[in-house]
């Protein structure tokens, strides 16, 4: 971390501000829902498939009929490894329902403590243009005054874009900004940037920080 101490920090989403609370039961009752009955283990597994889909093209999900097209893509993969004749479109739904994320143990404290320093926060994460209404859904939102997603930004990280969109809208420049991430791509993009970086956990980053400014 810097000597100087920055104006603004920015902060990833998934492993950092947020965790997915185990959506395997809900995506049981789901397909359990329309019919179809499978136990954990199938779901799991059908479930991590839907996440290797998604990851490299969560930024394709840009705007309404771009996210749906998404949405419907990995209800697709999901549905094909559980062995599920449904079609996607109609159970895309039922599927993004299933999935809801929390606050990281120390969350909530370390945003507030980070803005009683007179910090100003931003969220940037390679997430499709639903991460407004994910943060919100966690009792996120209010306490960043940027959210910026991969998705909007027009490239995931590493690349720069999304790191210098939310310094914009943060009304710092990259050398006055601290990007806490918890993937190698946090940290090559935060440089890539011009952006100090820290890693995780968020919950010990004010004391980080004044430790460091001591």
């Amino acid at each position: 971390m810097r000597s100087e101490p920055p104006r603004a920090v920015t902060i990833d989403a998934f492993g950092t501000l947020v965790e997915l609370v185990d959506p395997i039961e809900p995506l049981r009752a789901a397909l359990a829902d329309a019919g179809v009955e499978r136990d954990a283990e199938v779901v799991a597994r059908a479930f991590a498939a839907e996440v290797a889909h998604y990851v490299p093209r969560a930024h394709e999900g840009r705007d309404a009929a771009s996210l749906a097209a998404l949405r419907r893509d990995c209800a697709a993969v999901f549905l094909a490894e559980a062995g599920a004749d449904l079609d996607p479109a109609g159970f895309a739904p039922a599927f993004v329902r299933s999935l809801a994320f929390r606050p990281l143990p120390g969350t909530v404290e370390a945003l507030d403590a980070l803005r009683a320093r007179g910090l100003r926060l931003a969220c940037v994460s390679n997430w499709d243009a639903s991460l407004a209404d994910a943060l919100a859904a966690a009792g996120l939102a209010a306490r960043l005054d940027a959210i910026v997603s991969s998705a909007e930004a027009g490239a995931p990280k590493p690349d720069p874009r999304p790191f210098l969109l939310a310094v914009d809208r943060l009304g710092t420049e990259p050398g006055e900004t601290l990007h806490v991430g918890d993937d190698e791509a946090d940290r090559l993009g935060a440089a890539a940037a011009g952006l100090a970086f820290a890693p995780p956990p968020l919950s010990t980053l004010p004391a980080r920080m004044a430790k460091a400014s001591g």
